[in-house]
């Protein structure tokens, strides 16, 4: 059995990144169609944007799914900040559209 040359094994592995990273951008736009009707459920009924609760539960939960994964579970948390963060912003932008 011959090696796989350095180069064909590197876009080999660089393809199967490009093809994760879709798929992660994909998701993420999924994900923000659902906030964005949370935002607009929230705005509807002058619910606050955030919710701390919520958001340190989805913490814990997320950061024992990373370890469980073998990912640095305070990755998970800042990648859950930077996307809680953004989601927030959004549902304030919504809240005041409506007023």
């Amino acid at each position: 059995m011959t090696a796989e040359d350095p180069t064909t094994t590197l876009l080999r592995l660089r393809a199967t990144i490009d093809n994760i990273d879709a798929a992660l951008i994909f998701m993420l736009a999924e994900r923000f169609r659902a906030t964005q009707q949370v935002g607009v459920l929230k705005a509807e009924h002058e619910m606050p944007a955030s919710d701390p609760k919520r958001e340190e539960q989805q913490v814990a939960r997320l950061k024992q799914l990373a370890e469980d994964a073998h990912l640095d579970p305070e990755f998970a948390e800042k990648w859950f900040n930077f996307v809680v963060a953004e989601v927030i912003r959004h549902h304030t932008k919504t809240a005041e559209e409506r007023t």
